[in-house]
């Protein structure tokens, strides 16, 4: 069993940044895919970043350029450093542990809203 912790959202203006954590506790992450996803208001839940346990990443399309995944396997914490944001970005952030295909974990979230 994996919980996952996610911090650092919060209220910024356009252009603004912030770093988002994700804090793992009950089993080490390092072998788990690591994704942060998004959901707006009225849209569905959609994947921003994810990297695997070997580095490997991949970014949606909107973010890339602005936004940079990463992992300490030390702290067992997976960050999203998200810089250039804009009031598009403005969701409830969520980490999402993977392991195989059928055993995978979320967060409860973590809001970013971004001001015009």
């Amino acid at each position: 069993q994996v919980q996952l912790v996610e911090s650092g959202g919060g209220l910024v203006h356009t252009g603004g940044s912030l770093r988002l954590s994700c804090a793992a506790s009950g089993s080490l992450l390092s072998t788990y895919r690591m994704a942060w996803y998004r959901q707006a208001p009225g849209k569905s839940r959609e994947l921003v970043a994810s990297i695997t346990s070997s580095g490997s990443t991949i970014y949606a399309d909107s973010v890339k350029g602005r936004f940079t995944i990463s992992r300490d396997n030390a702290k067992n914490t997976v960050y999203l450093q998200m810089n250039s944001l804009g009031p598009e970005d403005t969701a409830v952030y969520y980490c999402k542990a993977s392991f195989g295909l059928s055993t995978y974990y979320w967060g409860q979230g973590t809001q970013v809203t971004v001001s015009s």
